[in-house]
């Protein structure tokens, strides 16, 4: 009866989880805490430079994602891995790795073959658990076999304000033993790896397959051809120890003897030497022996560098001949121009890699010594990992450029698309030279002779064709992106506090201005009217909230900024004052902001779905379509974004454009349609995986009124990254605190490793750039902007008079905060020179701190 009983009880608990998915479980996870458990699944945090590539350490210490050749490789999981053998204990030889994830086993290609070719096979610790403190990550290993506490920290320098610093091809393994016995422990640490950088070559020949030797390890070689110079590469693996034997010629045999003996000489814990110069190899290993009295440490460097200096990489249109691509030179990677080969690289590491380790731990240690809530910091900087991913390219003369994300294997959508990198805010603050350098690229090759800008840059960095005629006004030219970045020049000047640039750029910034006035409002009514291309890549037809605030937030900068520079402004400011006036009256609903769409008195024809096509039915529902205007707009609906250009006027040290009742009320709205706790009955005919089934996010449109379009724009029914975090910092900027903070933490729970990678937010590619619009937090909750022209330093929290708060600016960067309502700041790197603090609109002195 009892075992009826009980059995019955566990296949209904067993059911009911089956429902449930394993979203409804707690996780292993607090906010910036540990990863342990299930938690650990999805984890692959980036080691590398700006634009310079990655490989990824896993949750269990794994090392995947090789994307060193200039492009995503994202399932480039070589046959590599680290080992620890303890001699005299039984089961002491060890991949240094925690379990192999359950979905790694089954469900991905050729699992039907057992996975060969990877060390899942292989004897590893029992747990793990994963520490994220950006730009390290930190593995904790233990096994009741193994006499030894493990740790793995693994890292590459990230130091802000030193762009270059941190764009280095290189990163550090760092594995720590510790004799955790009352006897002393004698063991061989070592390291393998398969000739990954000649993966395209076919096992045979071997003289194909280049290994070359260096200072206690080895680098792997490839020769590019006349057919493929992209083939060109090189990385390298040594540790620091003078120490080490290295074999850098593999045993070649039939079906598994490589790996077989490979195993052997790490479980005998007998090192194979064989660092003769045959130049030739299918992999290589190191190995290094320890001896460690009880309670000793010992901590074992593995150094990797790679250098691919030669890419297939180019995008977009040669200058008035958009087919004449062949003549294009391809992407030359920035520090191939810095460096003439891997040698001089590794050169430059060993000089600097302390300095560059102490510089990227200062910055952590600034950062994560926050009092900001835990949600908050894993959210900034998780997303921080983009900048360490294939996304973002810099090129020979050191200019930034990027993707909107990554797809498998190679960029996706090209071009530092501008509707999309409005949103990020980190680069801004952290690498100020960087993010003017984009500025300078749209306002430079990318803006034409009549002011129109493409909104994607072609690579390599080039002018766009002066034929305005090939990109039809109102279609190829985005709305937001160019006006965004009209914002965005006001923010860069003021961070940098550099009137000399300002004043160079000033008249590619009037151009741009020009354009748009005549493009979107041709009759100077103050809000955009005219077809309005658009970051959903459609255009919105009439007056919105969503693109006129890019349109008010330009005219304000531009006002501003004209007025510094003794320009006339005055079209400006009456545009400004018409439209804000139209905006707040017309199209405010009561409760939010919407769009009234529009059709007649345009420049531009709407034409209907043609009806021809055979079935009446057909035809109803074109009729039905065509009787609501053109298709893919969002009308009475409540829109995520409606009042985006407010939020990066704020961010940007413009301040509100907008009634800041209207506006917070406009937010609340949002927060209390679109954010959804459980998606199970919401119908995504769209992209659904962002956010699914009983997991949370916010929607970027709603209709509550009941009135929503036959056919909205063509994303409105998904969650993206990065509208989550503009939308929350944008609520707690208006006192919404609690409403911020429930979005980012609705968000953080479907990355918390069991489902999604922490470190990989995506939307339409991995490592999405939208997502650092999580760095905006920073300044909604405590209100801290550093203005670099004035030096001044601005304070107005929302979480009480005591808080401490990461501060970067163009010079320096430290800590900043309150305490008991007093100003201070810690300087950790740099300058941050400072003239006058306001606290909440008033002035008080500044205490510096050492």
């Amino acid at each position: 009866m009892n075992f009826c009983y009980g059995t019955l009880i566990l296949l209904v608990l067993i059911a009911y989880a089956g429902d449930l998915g394993a979203q409804d479980f707690p996780s292993d996870h607090n906010f910036n805490d540990h990863y342990a458990g299930k938690a650990l699944d999805r984890i692959a945090f980036p080691i590398g430079g700006i634009g310079a590539g990655m490989y990824c350490v896993e949750g269990t210490g794994a090392i995947s994602h090789v994307s060193v050749r200039n492009r995503m490789d994202f399932f480039n999981e070589p046959y590599l891995y680290a080992a620890i053998s303890v001699r005299g204990v039984e089961n002491g030889a060890k991949v240094l790795e925690g379990p192999v994830p359950d979905w790694k086993k089954f469900g991905r290609p050729e699992a039907y073959r057992g996975h060969r070719g990877t060390n899942y096979g292989l004897p590893r610790f029992d747990e793990a658990r994963f520490l994220a403190r950006f730009p390290f990550a930190e593995i904790s290993l233990s096994d009741e076999d193994v006499p030894l506490e493990v740790t793995l920290q693994a890292w590459s320098p990230f130091v802000p304000t030193n762009e270059d610093a941190s764009s280095l091809p290189a990163g550090a393994l760092e594995y720590r033993f510790v004799n955790t016995s009352t006897d002393s422990v004698y063991a061989q640490f070592s390291f393998h790896a398969e000739h990954f950088m000649d993966k395209r070559q076919a096992r045979f020949p071997v003289e194909k397959r280049k290994i070359a030797s260096c200072r206690n390890g080895f680098i792997l070689e490839k020769d590019g051809d006349i057919d493929h110079p992209e083939w060109e590469g090189a990385f390298a693996f040594y540790v620091d120890d003078a120490a080490a034997i290295v074999n850098r010629s593999w045993y070649r045999g039939t079906h598994y003897d490589t790996q077989s003996l490979l195993w052997r000489s790490v479980a005998d814990a007998t090192a194979v030497l064989n660092d003769a110069d045959t130049g030739f190899g299918d992999g290589a290993s190191i190995y290094l022996d320890l001896a460690l009295a009880p309670g000793e440490s010992k901590t074992v460097r593995l150094n990797t560098l790679w250098y691919v200096p030669t890419t297939n990489l180019r995008h977009g249109e040669a200058r008035n001949n958009p087919n004449a691509l062949d003549a294009v030179p391809f992407h030359t990677p920035w520090y191939a121009e810095k460096f003439a080969s891997i040698q001089e690289l590794m050169t430059h590491w060993e000089g600097q890699k302390e300095d560059l380790k102490q510089r990227s731990e200062a910055f952590r240690e600034a950062f994560y010594s926050s009092s900001l809530p835990p949600e908050v910091l894993e959210a900034v900087a998780a997303n921080l990992t983009i900048l360490k991913t294939p996304t973002l390219l810099r090129q020979a003369d050191g200019r930034l450029w990027g993707y909107e994300g990554s797809a498998d294997y190679w960029g996706s959508c090209h071009g530092s698309c501008t509707h999309v990198y409005n949103y990020a805010q980190a680069i801004p603050h952290l690498f100020p030279r960087l993010e003017r350098s984009l500025r300078n690229t749209e306002f430079g090759e990318s803006q034409n002779v009549s002011g129109r800008q493409a909104f994607r840059t072609n690579l390599p960095i080039r002018e766009v064709s002066d034929d305005s005629a090939h990109f039809l006004p109102g279609r190829y030219s985005a709305s937001d992106g160019q006006l965004g970045g009209i914002m965005q020049v006001y923010r860069e000047w003021r961070i940098s506090g550099d009137t000399e640039w300002l004043k160079s750029i000033w008249p590619a910034v009037a151009k741009s201005l020009g354009y748009c006035i005549n493009t979107w409002d041709p009759r100077h009514k103050g809000y955009l009217e005219e077809p309005q291309h658009n970051t959903y890549d459609i255009e919105f037809w009439g007056p919105n909230s969503m693109q006129t605030s890019f349109y008010l937030g330009a005219l304000r900068a531009a006002t501003l900024m004209g007025r510094t520079l003794g320009e006339d402004v005055g079209l400006y400011e009456r545009l400004f004052q018409s439209g804000k006036a139209f905006v707040e009256s017309q199209l405010f609903n009561g409760e939010y902001f919407v769009q009234d769409i529009q059709t007649e008195g345009m420049g531009h024809l709407f034409k209907p779905i043609p009806t021809q096509e055979k079935g009446e039915a057909y035809r109803e529902t074109v009729r039905a379509i065509n009787a609501q205007g053109p298709k893919y707009q969002y009308g009475e609906g409540c829109l995520a974004d409606g009042v985006l250009g407010d939020w990066i006027a704020r961010v940007s040290g413009l301040g509100p454009i907008l009634d800041e009742e209207k506006i917070a009320s406009h937010l609340l709205a949002v927060f209390k349609y679109n954010h959804k706790k459980d998606l199970s009955d919401h119908a995504n005919p769209q992209r659904p995986s962002y956010a699914v089934g009983k997991e949370g996010g916010l929607l970027l449109c709603t209709w509550p009124r009941g009135d929503k379009n036959i056919l909205p724009f063509i994303y409105s029914n998904e969650v993206w990254t990065g509208i989550e975090y503009h939308v929350a910092s944008h609520l707690i900027m208006n006192g919404q605190v609690d409403a911020g903070l429930e979005i980012i933490r609705t968000l953080r729970e479907r990355y918390d490793g069991r489902v999604r990678n922490p470190f990989n937010e995506y939307e339409c590619g991995h490592w999405y750039v939208r997502a650092q619009a999580s760095y905006g937090l920073l300044q909604a909750l405590t209100g801290v902007r550093y203005d670099g022209l004035e030096q001044t330093l601005y304070i107005d929290s929302r979480i009480g008079d005591s808080f401490r708060s990461f501060l970067s600016t163009d010079s320096g960067f430290g800590v900043v905060g309150l305490r008991d309502g007093k100003p201070f700041l810690q300087i950790s790197h740099g300058d941050i020179p400072v003239k006058r603090v306001l606290v909440s609109g008033r002035e008080f002195p500044l205490a510096q701190v050492k």
